[in-house]
């Protein structure tokens, strides 16, 4: 018994067609998928001995390649919603002025850190510019975190208020 590999895609092409709609959820989608499912198909076909086998195989043919569409969808979706490298984004080169306002107030920031006591000093260095916690400041401080986080906020705000009077 031959198989008449073309009559057997066309009789069941819908049924095709809406199998792979359900699991794409775009028909034409499904439709693309159905087609290159019977161009996999053909050669496939003088293998199979019956008709029943032919069709579950192209069935199997059509989930496989629409599974396929669905990771390759949620692979570019992931690589389109991932932001992209800092290097790829163009920078902003800062003007002169900006540079010269930045020194300043680092100067600034600098001139208070030297005048402070020298805990309230280390307390802001561990945490602002070391990323220690609080426990660990208060820790190497030999105090308690209430007055570690108090020695840092005093700091922030002698700063602050250094840097307020600078830009008024």
């Amino acid at each position: 018994m031959t198989l008449d590999t073309d009559k057997l895609y066309l009789d069941h092409r819908p049924a095709l067609i809406c199998y792979a709609m359900r699991i794409l959820g775009s028909r034409e989608a499904a439709e693309d998928i159905v087609q290159e499912a019977y161009l996999r198909f053909l050669p496939e076909t003088s293998k199979a001995a019956k008709p029943r086998d032919a069709l579950s195989y192209l069935y199997r043919v059509v989930r496989n390649l629409s599974f396929d569409v669905l990771k390759r969808r949620k692979v570019e979706q992931k690589a389109q919603s991932c932001d992209p490298p800092f290097w790829i984004v163009p920078q902003l080169a800062d003007t002169p002025e900006q540079t010269l306002m930045v020194g300043d107030e680092v100067r600034i920031a600098q001139q208070v850190l030297a005048s402070l006591p020298r805990d309230m000093r280390v307390a802001v260095e561990m945490y602002r510019f070391g990323g220690e916690t609080l426990e660990t400041v208060a820790e190497h401080l030999g105090v308690s975190v209430a007055t570690a986080h108090r020695h840092i906020r005093t700091a922030m705000v002698k700063i602050a208020v250094a840097l307020d009077r600078k830009n008024n």
